[in-house]
């Protein structure tokens, strides 16, 4: 059961926490679509040096173990 210190506390914090929420800076329409790319290709790039490494790691195990 709670004490009346947290029942008063808690519509504070929601003041406080929409109080940050106007602080917040969000960025517009082009700035997200740039980092959304930059993401994407990122991604893309970052999972191709994987598949490289998976499959030279794989061709070395097939061929260490084939002699």
């Amino acid at each position: 059961m709670e004490n009346s210190a947290e029942k008063k506390a808690l519509p504070g914090f929601f003041k406080g926490v929409k109080i940050e929420f106007k602080k917040v800076v969000w960025p517009d329409r082009q700035a997200t679509l740039k980092q959304s790319i930059a993401v994407v290709a990122i991604s893309v790039v970052v999972g191709v040096i994987i598949a490289i490494m998976d499959y030279v790691a794989k061709y070395g195990v097939n061929f260490i173990t084939s002699i």
